[in-house]
């Protein structure tokens, strides 16, 4: 099946302590989306990664996601497709910030729309001797808090959906071989609260709008990072062809 090409703009958001790109020189090493961008551009969708802060809060990082839709697609509307943190960031965007006009569509990857069971227990593990070293460099944390289930029930109350955006999610699933070394302790955690997960998000937080997909992987999968066991084993495909499905799915639904 062919890649379609959208009329809109596709804007690809990372999430908490992500990057757009990683550069050494000229020279790019590493991709927070490994190989999406490129691929949706083939069909001549235009896509854009923003690089938001990694560690600041959603209402914070959600006002930086909006001056670079101001400063890059001045006027223009877009589709969003937004990993983890990014989710909660669009959202806010979408209803806090005026830009509900300006979103057509949100497609949420691993997002815990309902917190993460891990997100109180690492702060409650680190947070004693973590916080005043960031006041000391000058580190923002605030992003941490607000993915607490705590956290993201009171954002839940205050930011619904707002009428004729199509929202979409995805949730990842983390089971078998995908559930290498450093999965095992988040996900044990995370299962144990919430049920099945992708090693850090509960599928049953990530599902949001109006369908949702189960993809099998890592949390960091979800993002095309290869899962080591699963490429050794031959399971690992190339997560492009599933963000494909995703154009396909607004192309069908006459954007």
């Amino acid at each position: 099946m062919s890649l379609p090409k959208l009329r809109a703009p596709v804007v690809l958001v990372h999430g908490f302590l992500g990057y757009d790109r990683i550069r050494l020189g000229r020279f790019v090493v590493r991709e927070y989306f490994r190989g999406i961008d490129r691929y949706l551009t083939s069909a001549g969708n235009r896509v854009f990664v923003p690089r938001l802060s990694p560690t600041r809060s959603v209402a914070e990082r959600a006002a930086q996601l909006r001056r670079f839709l101001d400063q890059n697609l001045p006027g223009e509307a877009v589709h969003l497709i937004a990993h983890s943190m990014g989710g909660l960031d669009a959202r806010y965007m979408i209803t806090h910030l005026g830009m509900a006009r300006r979103v057509l569509s949100l497609t949420t990857i691993g997002t815990p729309h309902r917190g993460s069971s891990f997100a109180p227990w690492l702060l409650q593990l680190v947070e004693p001797w973590a916080r005043p070293l960031a006041r000391l460099l000058g580190i923002p944390y605030q992003g941490a808090r607000d993915l607490t289930p705590a956290a993201c029930a009171q954002f839940n109350l205050r930011t619904p959906d707002v009428p004729g955006i199509r929202y979409f999610s995805v949730a990842g699933h983390c089971q078998g071989p995908w559930l290498t070394l450093k999965w095992r302790l988040p996900h044990a955690i995370v299962s144990r609260v919430e049920g099945p997960n992708d090693g850090i998000v509960a599928i049953e937080s990530a599902r949001w709008g109006e369908h949702t997909d189960v993809w099998e992987g890592d949390h960091l999968n979800l993002i095309n990072s290869p899962n080591p066991s699963a490429v050794r084993l031959g399971l690992w495909t190339d997560r492009v062809q599933h963000y494909g499905q995703l154009i396909r799915r607004l192309a069908d639904c006459g954007f």
